[in-house]
């Protein structure tokens, strides 16, 4: 199987265009206004624009009341919706999207009980927590709190960056790895070298499985 890759928080449309150029399969843009990546429709819609065929684009919300949501998706073409706080099954449902939702990692974090409450998503984005958090914290959590076996696709983020990529695949043997600040020069600006260093290790370590 091939790992799939996200790179979340672009924030501009050169940034996205030279990743999807390098084989990402997924870019996020985060509508989440506390972030220092978020962007507004304006930036979101010329970022998408720039983009070529067969790269998916994820929205990020963070426990977003849903006119905004709505609002976000009226102009902006989404593909996938991540939701990132503390929403319900139902409100995840409101919008008729392929949706993600994420799982900030603790000790008595039970991927089972999500996968129920969850069962239509399209897959669990495993993060780190960190009290007062809702993500892009750039630290890992520990892998093996993952069980070896969910009924929903695991998308794993945080800390992740070309020097643990391919331990994160052997390890825990995801279906996505999501990585942000890993391939960054600053926030919200992306290092062309990391991200097609860490595509590159990604693939290494797909063949090295097979």
């Amino acid at each position: 199987m091939r790992t799939r890759v996200k790179i979340c928080g672009f924030t501009c449309a050169e940034d996205a265009r030279t990743a999807a150029f390098l084989g990402v399969d997924a870019i996020g843009l985060v509508f989440y206004p506390p972030s220092s990546r978020h962007v507004d429709i304006e930036v979101a819609k010329r970022i998408v624009a720039g983009l070529p065929a067969f790269v998916s684009v994820v929205g990020l919300f963070v426990d977003a009341d849903e006119a905004s949501i709505r609002e976000v998706l009226k102009h902006v073409a989404i593909d996938c919706i991540q939701f990132h706080g503390d929403e319900t099954p139902e409100a995840c449902r409101l919008y008729a999207k392929p949706y993600i939702k994420a799982v900030r990692m603790r000790n008595d974090s039970c991927l089972e009980q999500m996968s129920k409450e969850y069962f239509d998503a399209s897959g669990l984005l495993l993060d780190a927590y960190e009290p007062g958090a809702k993500g892009g914290t750039g630290n890992c959590f520990d892998w093996n709190l993952i069980p070896e076996q969910c009924a929903l696709p695991l998308i794993l983020a945080g800390g992740l960056d070309v020097s643990n990529a391919r331990q994160a695949i052997q390890q825990v043997r995801p279906y996505a790895l999501d990585v942000s600040s890993g391939v960054e020069l600053k926030k919200g600006i992306k290092d062309t070298a990391k991200m097609a260093a860490f595509l590159s290790e990604i693939n290494e370590a797909d063949r090295l499985l097979r």
